[in-house]
């Protein structure tokens, strides 16, 4: 069944873009212009033409076009009907308006360790806030209102081969599994950039400890993604995490190896340094 959608124009892309009706979170940020303005300025900062970029939780693609139209090579991932069908269509227009050789495919399934199938929980109002859920496990006890639904899981490995310039995961607690089915994206891309989302309260097939400590022994420099990052130790950004309210969400995670940290100029590496001090 197709989402009911309006369509926005959204200056900073160039571009018509369709959100959710309904949705409280997103669709309204992205009709007011933009949507994750940290997250999107480090993201844009790592692109070039020519690269190979993975999306992981695109919901409706906002991050996907960014990086069509920058002349990248996008492979997004959306697993619930609907909201794909909406992603796709982004994706196609921004396919069409590329003048950098940017393209980019919508994978319409998870990304997890295994193939298979697997219940998600629809979210009633923030339509971003869709979690997979472990097999036979109930429905979250935040998500009043919330339907299942069932959804395809495939591996990264399976649908994308050769190195990634930037990896995505926003996948509302389903990050470790995704990121044990792209092991072999990982091993294929000693420079890589990478936007994740930590979320202790959702995190599924693992502690949050060892998702932290994986992405360390694969090599990351890791920090918050904000408009002044600045590397921080595991435990900091565990300790960070778990003080906020658990439901309400974790931290986003920014994170290099093999490329530079710092890619927002002077002035944000001189303000990362300052909150470093005064956080420490």
């Amino acid at each position: 069944m197709a989402a009911a959608t309006k369509t926005v124009r959204v200056p900073t892309l160039g571009l018509d873009f369709d959100v959710l009706e309904g949705d409280t979170i997103i669709g309204p940020s992205i009709e007011r212009g933009s949507w994750e303005d940290h997250e999107t300025a480090l993201f844009r900062a790592h692109l070039e033409p020519g690269c190979r970029v993975v999306d992981l939780g695109a919901n409706v693609g906002w991050f996907a076009v960014q990086a069509v139209l920058a002349g990248a090579e996008v492979h997004a991932f959306e697993p619930v009907p609907a909201i794909a069908e909406v992603a796709a269509r982004n994706i196609e227009r921004a396919n069409a308006a590329s003048q950098r050789g940017g393209r980019g495919v919508l994978h319409p399934f998870a990304a997890g360790a295994e193939p298979g199938t697997a219940r998600i929980a629809l979210a009633a109002e923030n339509r971003g806030d869709n979690r997979v859920l472990d097999e036979g496990g109930a429905l979250p006890g935040d998500m009043t209102g919330a339907e299942p639904l069932e959804i395809r899981v495939e591996r990264v490995d399976d649908h994308v081969q050769g190195p990634a310039r930037v990896l995505k995961i926003d996948t509302q607690g389903s990050e470790w599994l995704a990121l044990q089915g792209a092991r072999e994206l990982l091993a294929a891309s000693p420079r890589l950039a990478l936007l994740i989302e930590f979320w202790p309260y959702a995190l599924r097939g693992c502690e949050p400890h060892e998702l932290l400590e994986f992405l360390r022994g694969e090599g990351f420099t890791l920090g918050k993604a904000t408009a002044a990052p600045y590397p921080m130790t595991l435990e900091r950004l565990l300790a960070q995490a778990e003080a906020r309210d658990p439901v309400r969400g974790g931290l986003d995670l920014y994170g290099t190896r093999g490329a530079p940290f710092h890619v927002l100029g002077l002035k944000a590496r001189l303000r990362g340094m300052l909150r470093s001090w005064r956080e420490g």
